[in-house]
């Protein structure tokens, strides 16, 4: 059946997604950082500032991305995956061995070299994955978006129940699997993941369209798992084994897509069933290809003749057509969403990298339970932001960036429970973060893929992922950090400790009112992008209306 997984043929492109929702089901290891920073505070006795500082070199890591994005037009995406598993390995790897104290403690500004390779490494994974991806389902770009992003979130719960289940939330351990299982990961998924010609046909996006569900609930069911684990307490051993087994299994569910697959074509290649079926799918494919040509044609001409009345030299392009980088940097429209997505991912990073001092000065022993509540409603708010805002699209043109707005008001609302610090009100407000989080990360997307085109989307994303350590260094690594400290104690180590509502109330309030502009920013790029939805909306509705005709007939 070896032939029958080729990257070409149908079981193997989605043998190829399969793959890339495990790598991405690992890749969110930056996101972990609040399950061993105590230890490391402890360890080396840093003030919550130093601490803070480190968790921005991990996301300075994402700066380099670039390199990922200049990378991705010119390597397979097998390299990238690569060099992304290496780094990771190297940087994960002397993080563990400076916590389980293999090695005595590195001075400062290796540690943050060591913290920036471990966070660059998932731009490396995320790249291949996203551009790969979205390009083989570019009819699709919200369900992909939402269930790659998705797992994406999922993975700080996956590793982080893991390690509560199998070590007991020992630092070390955990460290130990954040640098070898993406690792390993990565080594497989070099093997199917490819790009490949996207689907030309009515049928096909269908077909996609029924597959992308089923991975949509098996996402839910594994999210709902983890969640159930979380809220229930205490568990034994033998249980706590059996969870992981069970785990494991949910994980590899998705499998059953490319196999069902395999067999259907293994059923199919008889020379009679290739006979019977060949003449049917050649003539719409090539009708369908005709078609989107002409359209092409007819609204460039269009385009062309509204713009050459007011322009002698080269016309720039449209929102909706290619640009490369710098066109699109020259666009307001970019930088409406570059600074909205900075409001929103750049707080929903600080109240992630600073969950462990939060919890503990709100009394809290264990805060594994926040990080991974933020990490599972982080999921539901990625695959459900990707299946609906195409679902809205298709049947209204509703703009995506205005499940952005939706997003950024509803993450300032959690942020003002946070700081009011009543009982109960970390877990709303890691919830409400982690869905609204999900959601930019989700939306971002393919907005801007929609918006400036494939053709350099590597890099136009990762220009876009210098928010995670702009947002980090800003909110985390100034703001909280130099607020907490403020409000700490000093103790006899060189280290400090706050305790009480007051430590981040004004962190809080501050970051409230960051989401509030991002909010504004969100519903201007909505209605700036609406005639281009209106239009993608327009171009679906005919398409369908012409391939239900055909149908007829």
């Amino acid at each position: 059946m070896g032939f029958l997984l080729s990257p070409t043929s149908p079981a193997g492109k989605w043998m190829g997604f399969v793959t890339a929702v495990w790598v991405q089901a690992i890749s969110g290891n930056n996101y972990t950082f609040s399950n061993y920073s105590d230890a490391l505070k402890s360890l080396m006795a840093l003030t919550q500032l130093q601490l803070n500082n480190l968790s921005v070199a991990k996301d300075v890591g994402k700066a380099f991305g670039i390199l990922a994005g200049l990378a991705s037009d010119r390597i397979s995406p097998a390299a990238l995956l690569l060099i992304g598993s290496i780094e990771g390995f190297i940087g994960y790897g002397v993080q563990w061995l400076v916590v389980s104290q293999r090695i005595q403690p590195l001075p400062y500004w290796q540690m943050c070299i060591f913290l920036c390779m471990g966070g660059n490494s998932t731009t490396w994974m995320n790249t291949a994955i996203l551009v790969t991806c979205i390009r083989n389902f570019r009819k699709n770009r919200g369900p992909v978006a939402g269930i790659l992003k998705g797992y994406v979130g999922l993975s700080t719960a996956i590793f982080t129940d893991i390690c509560t289940a199998l070590f007991n939330n020992d630092p070390a351990r955990f460290l130990l699997m954040l640098a070898v299982v993406p690792f390993v990961v990565c080594l497989f998924a070099i093997v199917f993941l490819r790009e490949i010609p996207p689907s030309s046909t009515a049928a096909e996006e269908k077909s996609e369209t029924r597959y992308f569900n089923i991975f949509n609930v098996l996402a839910v069911v594994i999210a709902v798992y983890l969640l159930t684990f979380d809220i229930t307490g205490d568990h034994g051993t033998k249980l706590s084994q059996a969870f992981s087994i069970i785990l494991l299994i949910l994980l590899a569910s998705p499998l059953a897509v490319p196999v069902y697959l395999a067999v259907q074509n293994l059923i199919r290649s008889n020379p009679k069933t290739l006979d019977v079926e060949s003449t049917p799918t050649t003539e719409p494919l090539l009708i369908k290809e005709e078609e989107e040509q002409q359209q092409t044609i007819e609204t460039v001409a269009e385009e062309s003749k509204e713009e050459s009345s007011t322009a002698v030299e080269k016309i720039p392009p449209v929102i909706g057509e290619e640009h490369t980088v710098f066109e699109a940097l020259k666009t307001v429209d970019f930088w409406i969403l570059f600074i909205s997505f900075l409001c929103g991912v750049g707080t929903g990073l600080a109240v992630q990298n600073n969950m462990g001092q939060m919890g503990l000065a709100l009394g809290y022993a264990d805060v594994s339970i926040f990080v991974s509540l933020t990490s599972i409603w982080g999921f539901f708010g990625r695959i459900l932001s990707g299946s609906v805002s195409e679902y809205f699209i298709k049947k209204a043109g509703t703009p995506r960036p205005l499940w952005n707005a939706a997003s950024q008001i509803l993450m300032a609302v959690g942020y003002v429970l946070m700081a009011i610090a009543m009982p109960g009100s970390l877990y709303i407000g890691s919830i409400v973060v982690g869905i609204c989080y999900g959601v930019r990360l989700a939306i971002t997307v393919p907005t801007a893929s929609e918006l400036f085109g494939l053709k350099y989307y590597g890099l136009i994303y990762n220009i876009l992922i210098l928010n995670l350590p702009l947002g980090s260094f800003l909110f985390s690594g100034l703001l909280a950090g130099f607020l907490y400290d403020h409000e700490a104690t000093t103790s006899a180590s060189g280290g400090n400790t706050c305790i009480g509502a007051h430590c981040y109330r004004l962190v809080f309030i501050v970051m409230a009112f960051a989401c509030a502009i991002g909010f504004a920013l969100d519903v201007w790029l909505a209605f700036r992008t609406k005639a281009l939805y209106n239009r993608i909306y327009t171009n679906r509705k005919s398409k369908k209306s012409l391939a239900a005709a055909n149908g007829s007939h």
